[in-house]
């Protein structure tokens, strides 16, 4: 007797539940730190995906924390009043103006996913850094780019933070609440100045404040690859020592810098589990999460 099609289908689907059901176990009440942005935010269908993935997550136990970017939002702007963006080692260079600029952007992208989040039929709330003095910085001294070479100098990257102290009181009550926080990279110095700071390293930080089972960073690349210019397959696994060389050699450079940095950051804070997974395949957080084989790299202590 042949199988029916769609019987087979429903088949497969339990299959795939019953695969979960160890990862669901484990990771019930235990906080995830997930961080989106680049491409993501300009593909109102993957976010669409992605967010509903999350509130996936909070039904089922998982308490998320999201924090996002809006690297391009703010070149645009930047653009629009004749601003040429600078970066050095993946961090833009932050006057004054840029830093209003970057404000506003941020400001309208958290809008954006709080109010998609909560028509989908979750519970969000937004943040800034600057909210409950959640992230408390100091300005970032001049800067040399990651890659050695002759004639390198140390750049002053302007209002561009380094995050000191991390309150995290009010984010622990309002997922306390049921409400997903979501958190925009902006900090607070101890004179009250706006700083801005990098989506990855404020997830690093955030990650290891909360003691979360698990950083997870979304981004428009597969993985971690030991060279750009051929096909090597994604590296499944990288130790803090061989990331730092990598840094070092100039193979992990720009916007995957402050990603890695990140992932270090979090596991000198005791984060179990630090992920870099290609934002761009649709449900690509719950095949890392809930599957036996996981996607992307796995920067491990």
């Amino acid at each position: 007797m042949r199988e029916d099609k769609s019987v087979k289908s429903v088949i497969e689907k339990a299959d795939v539940l019953i695969e979960a059901l160890p990862y669901i176990k484990t990771f019930s009440n235990k906080t995830f730190v997930i961080k989106f942005g680049g491409s993501i935010l300009d593909d109102e269908e993957l976010k669409r995906s992605i967010l509903l993935d999350i509130i996936l997550l909070k039904y089922i136990g998982v308490s998320p924390v999201v924090i996002h970017g809006g690297g391009r939002e703010i070149t645009k702007l930047m653009e629009k009043v004749n601003k040429e963006p600078e970066f050095v080692n993946g961090l833009r260079v932050t006057d004054e103006e840029t830093m209003e600029l970057t404000e506003m952007a941020l400001g309208k992208i958290n809008q954006d996913i709080v109010g998609m989040f909560n028509n989908l039929g979750g519970k969000a709330a937004g943040f800034t850094g600057k909210d409950g003095d959640l992230l408390v910085a100091e300005k970032r001294p001049p800067t040399r780019p990651a890659v050695e070479s002759e004639g390198n100098k140390e750049i002053d990257l302007g209002a561009v933070g380094d995050i000191k102290k991390v309150n995290p009181e009010i984010i622990k009550h309002m997922a306390d609440q049921d409400f997903i926080p979501v958190i925009s990279p902006v900090a607070v110095d101890m004179d009250g100045k706006s700083l801005n700071i990098n989506a990855d390293h404020t997830a690093g930080e955030l990650a290891g404040a909360l003691g979360a089972e698990k950083l997870i960073l979304l981004t428009d690349v597969p993985g971690i690859k030991y060279s750009e210019e051929d096909d090597d397959e994604v590296i499944s696994t990288l130790s803090i020592s061989m990331a730092r060389e990598m840094i070092t050699e100039g193979k992990i450079k720009e916007g995957m810098i402050p990603k890695v940095e990140a992932c270090i950051k979090a596991l000198e804070h005791r984060v179990k589990r630090t992920h870099i997974v290609d934002g761009n395949l649709k449900h690509s957080l719950l095949l890392e999460i809930f599957t036996d084989r996981g996607i992307g790299t796995m920067v491990s202590a």
